[in-house]
Parts: structure tokens; C-alpha cells; sequence
């Protein structure tokens, strides 16, 4: 399934694939840009990065994003920005997928991805090994997902 979604390269963690398109290394640490479909239902808990900014760039689906206790909806051809330091995340919603990209600035960012996949950890049994993971890409984990009941009891 990935290969035909992302490609080859493409990895995958909780249900979600993910392919860096333009890695850190290529643009001398100042930025990342990663390939990701998740899964209808599907979002991170809570978290801050603290080192770096986050633009999502939705080609396909919608998500309702959560940021310092703000939500709103984006869809295709929209983006998000949740500028460094803020608490924030993120739930796909409808029966769809969502196709986005993540874009960090600077990047480093997308090295979380590979290592949860590479340790197959799981949310929310493995959250302790999460968190100290993210501790080394600057991110601290600070609540639960979004739910249905945080949206006003929708899908």
C-alpha cells in the first residue's frame, strides 16, 4: 500500500506513511519537507516543537487543527502554521485519508518519524519511549489527541 501511495521509500507508523521529500541535509539544516497520509480519525497527541516552526500543506482530506486552544479546518490546497513553542495538534477528519505535507523550519524534525517507526512504539502504550524520543528532536508531548467530544461531538 505504501509503495503506491508515497513510493518505495515511504515508511510507516500507527497507520500513517510517511516519505521525506527533502531532507535536512539538502538544505544545509535550514528546513524539511515530509510526505505524510494519515489515516480518517487519526492525530498526535498534544505537543510543542520548541525549536522549530510547523507548516502543514494539505493536498487531499481534511484535518481540524488544534493550536493554543484555537480550531479550524483546513482541506485541500490550505495550510496550517504553528509557529514554534506552540502547543498544538491535529485530527483527520471525514472517512478520507489526508494527504499533507509537514514542513519544519529548521528541519531535523523528520529523524522522529523514522525512529518510532523503526521501534514500532505504539500511542498510548509506548508513550513514555515517545516522549523521550521526542526530548532528543526538541519536542515535549503535553496531552491527549483531539477527540469528537473536544470538537463538539463530530465525526
Amino acid at each position: 500500500m505504501k509503495d503506491i501511495i508515497l513510493g518505495p521509500d515511504a515508511f510507516e507508523w500507527q497507520g500513517t506513511y510517511y516519505k521525506t521529500i527533502l531532507p535536512t541535509a539538502e538544505t544545509d539544516g535550514a528546513m524539511s519537507i515530509t510526505d505524510s497520509v494519515s489515516p480518517a480519525l487519526s492525530g498526535p497527541p498534544r505537543h510543542i516543537h520548541h525549536d522549530a516552526d510547523e507548516t502543514f500543506v494539505v493536498l487531499s482530506g481534511e484535518a481540524t487543527f488544534w493550536v493554543e486552544g484555537e480550531t479550524f479546518v483546513r482541506g485541500p490546497g490550505q495550510t496550517a502554521f504553528v509557529p514554534r513553542g506552540a502547543e498544538h495538534c491535529f485530527r483527520i477528519e471525514g472517512p478520507q485519508p489526508c494527504r499533507h505535507l509537514v514542513i519544519l523550519t529548521p528541519g531535523g524534525f523528520e529523524g522522529f518519524f523514522a525512529a518510532m517507526s523503526e521501534k514500532d512504539c505504539r500511542i498510548p502504550e509506548d508513550m513514555p519511549a515517545i516522549a523521550e524520543t521526542g526530548k532528543r528532536f526538541h519536542l515535549d508531548f503535553t496531552g491527549p489527541p483531539l477527540s469528537a467530544a473536544d470538537l463538539g461531538g463530530q465525526s
